[in-house]
């Protein structure tokens, strides 16, 4: 984890604000209760200027989580994605990591969150890959974790709630408590689920698949860009469900994510991933980076360009 080096600005409620005077009450009430709604988006350099990777989609995410939990935001869509342009413009940042959140504020405590106001901000830094550079050259090392990923019971999965990530971060620490990098989740029946903040990807015998979305994943929005790219190429792909066993018979796996992109896992609970070599993993490796840096002229319609 690299620490985060302050920008210039971020946009709170409406304004543009110097980074160090977006600040909120102690009492806000989704630091109390959890109740808040994020996205993650990043924005690269291209021949044409810093570009936002699907950022229409991310913002729709963002507004139906918000629907999902009741939270009534103050702007439009339209209204966040200027904010955002603007927000990119104004820290003169090419290659960012984005960051829009929801949450209710200070107002009232107790469990109803309709009684204090929604706040909006939307912050950028520069992030690397989430799992490190020579994660996604070598691969990392995974584990499966103790924790269960939330049931859709409890809390609803398609929402990006910042509660969900207590989950989260419970099997990020339990993993590097244990020498590996990364976790894997298990849903409540046994089967794989996601990382704490990646989808997982696995193939076998040539067949790449990824758990379908009633195993209680997050749908990312990476893991649909693999699946339409490793469609158009012709790759074999199905939603399917898998054990734990089967990450240890996998020829290949990776995690997606918009932090952590494409990257490879080498090795799960000490039992090495294959034969060492990724060919599945590094030419999805190879086709998103030509996305997301503006070199396939048939996906720019994914990007939007700040300038």
């Amino acid at each position: 984890m690299v620490p985060i080096r302050p920008q210039k600005k971020i946009w709170l409620d409406g304004k543009l604000v110097p980074w160090d005077q977006a600040k909120v009450h102690v009492l806000t009430h989704g630091l109390h209760y959890g109740f808040g709604i994020f996205e993650g988006i990043r924005c690269h350099g291209t021949d044409k200027g810093p570009a936002i990777f699907r950022l229409e989609e991310h913002l729709d995410r963002f507004l139906n989580s918000a629907k999902t939990y009741r939270m009534h935001l103050p702007f439009s869509k339209k209204e966040l994605t200027e904010a955002t342009l603007d927000l990119v413009r104004s820290n003169g940042v090419t290659d960012a990591y984005i960051r829009p959140i929801a949450f209710s504020g200070y107002g009232e405590m107790g469990l109803d969150p309709t009684r204090s106001p929604v706040q909006v901000a939307i912050a950028l830094w520069e992030w690397g890959a989430y799992l490190g550079q020579e994660g996604v050259e070598k691969g990392v090392r995974a584990t499966v974790s103790s924790w269960v990923r939330n049931d859709a019971r409890s809390l609803p999965p398609q929402a990006k709630c910042t509660a969900n990530y207590a989950n989260s971060a419970l099997a990020k620490m339990e993993a590097l408590a244990g020498g590996y990098d990364e976790a894997i989740l298990l849903n409540s029946v046994g089967m794989v689920a996601e990382g704490p903040g990646e989808n997982v990807f696995r193939v076998r015998d040539k067949i790449l698949s990824t758990p379908p979305a009633s195993s209680g994943i997050l749908r990312g929005i990476t893991r649909d860009t693999v699946i339409q790219l490793a469609k158009e190429r012709g790759i074999e792909f199905q939603r399917t469900d898998f054990t734990r066993e089967e990450l240890f018979t996998a020829d290949e796996l990776f995690y997606t994510g918009t932090a952590a992109g494409i990257t490879p896992i080498r090795e799960v609970d000490r039992r090495a991933v294959g034969d060492g070599h990724y060919p599945v993993t590094r030419q999805v490796q190879r086709l998103y980076d030509e996305v997301i840096y503006g070199r396939s002229p048939k996906h720019l319609s994914w990007l939007t360009f700040v300038s």
